[in-house]
């Protein structure tokens, strides 16, 4: 897959889900709710970044080829301070039985920006109050887990 140059950043997300449908997210010091990824190195696919990601943050390792499909994406422009510009969020589905999520494996500056993490079921999250990035992931999920997954990734609504 091919991108312009003109995105400031672009990430490969994880939609982690246990074997009793629940989405595994982490809380960030600033309150927002996050699926584990993280930034694309320069010639990674989005599969591997994702897959590497998955392994630093929580612990799992898979290889690519082992992740679900990518099911959504999303983008926009945001000014996060350290970086302002386009970015991308692309996000792969992948589904485990269980799983411990050990963090050792984060990065210094993303374990001193993570607060928690929990795994989700999703009817509480679709009626929580906090802040859950990517935006439209119950409904997306929801589909997906009812046998109505979509047959390309879907665009989500932006979330900055």
């Amino acid at each position: 897959m091919r991108f312009p140059r003109r995105v400031a950043r672009r990430t490969a997300r994880v939609l982690l889900l246990d074997g009793a449908d629940r989405l595994l997210l982490f809380r960030m010091h600033d309150g927002l709710w996050l699926t584990p990824g993280g930034g694309v190195r320069w010639h990674e696919s989005l599969r591997a970044a994702a897959a590497r990601e998955l392994g630093e943050e929580t612990g799992l390792r898979v290889v690519p080829s082992a992740l679900g499909r990518r099911v959504a994406w999303t983008g926009g422009h945001a000014d996060l301070g350290w970086k302002r510009g386009v970015f991308e969020d692309h996000f792969f589905l992948h589904r485990v039985t269980a799983h411990e999520v050990d963090t050792s494996g984060m990065e210094e500056y993303e374990s001193g920006a993570t607060t928690e993490h929990r795994w989700w079921p999703l009817p509480e999250l679709a009626t929580t109050t906090d802040a859950v990035v990517p935006l439209g992931v119950v409904a997306l999920l929801t589909g997906i887990l009812s046998g109505a997954a979509p047959p390309r990734p879907v665009r989500l609504p932006w979330h900055h």
